[in-house]
């Protein structure tokens, strides 16, 4: 476990606390739960809607045989956490989960409880830095075989000016064929009228945010095979019956194959 190399602010907020607010947690500060509460109602239930897409998506590649992740953009522990739904599938997986609020350093031990036949670890880094994260990985996972790697609500808090889409590519770069990149995008396609109220919300909050049209997620998958059913609302994504209750939702996600 890397160690932290700066001090929480507790008065400035971060997209990670403001997420655990939403999820029902209680590790965040009242600055995260302002710009929680400013967010339309639904955030929360589309935050839910959010972490069970990448429930469902994990078990997926665990039963498919894929047994190493690089989960960028880990957020504060909820249960059950990555490591815990693909472990229980394939016990002798293993998982570096990747943060860079060192509020999620401090609840790191909750992360590396790993079954003894897999390995879990915790780097405090940031996905603008990829070639650090890789070398990181590197001490854990196997990057000569296929990774999942997984991008869950994190890209959109990075302008276009950050080009997220080439720092998801420098990192799949580093995949074998086989990998596979697990997507969600917050979107206000489903619901304009509220796109203004989540906006404003992130901008008083100091929060970077850039919200996502459909044609402007397809780019992160460019070069990869889409997995049925391709590019969806979080809630419309599923491999296994039943299916998940159908709603509005305020990500896309997506599964996609290195070839």
């Amino acid at each position: 476990m890397e160690e932290c190399p700066v001090r929480i602010d507790t008065g400035k907020p971060h997209p990670a606390r403001v997420y655990d607010w939403l999820l029902g947690g209680k590790d965040n500060y009242p600055v995260d739960q302002r710009v929680g509460a400013a967010l339309p109602e639904q955030s929360r239930r589309s935050a839910a809607r959010n972490r069970e897409f990448m429930h469902r998506a994990a078990a997926w590649l665990a039963a498919r045989g894929i047994d190493h992740f690089l989960d960028i953009g880990t957020g504060i522990p909820t249960e059950p956490n990555l490591h815990q739904i693909v472990q229980a599938i394939r016990p002798e997986s293993r998982v570096v989960y990747v943060d860079n609020d060192p509020i999620v350093l401090r609840h790191a031990e909750a992360l590396l409880v790993s079954t003894p036949q897999g390995a879990t670890d915790y780097i405090h880094a940031d996905v603008r830095h990829p070639q650090a994260i890789l070398a990181h990985a590197r001490e854990r996972l196997n990057l000569d075989r296929p990774v999942a790697l997984s991008l869950i609500a994190l890209m959109h808090f990075l302008p276009d000016t950050e080009n997220p889409y080439a720092l998801t590519r420098t990192l799949l770069s580093a995949l074998p064929s086989g990998s596979y990149l697990v997507l969600s995008h917050g979107t206000a396609d489903q619901h304009p009228d509220l796109r203004q109220q989540v906006e404003d919300a992130y901008k008083k909050g100091t929060i970077p945010l850039r919200m996502r049209t459909r044609a402007e997620v397809e780019p992160f998958f460019a070069g990869l095979e889409l997995v049925h059913p391709g590019l969806v609302f979080a809630t419309e994504w599923h491999q296994e019956e039943p299916a998940p209750t159908q709603e509005r939702s305020g990500f896309y996600a997506g599964v996609g194959r290195v070839p």
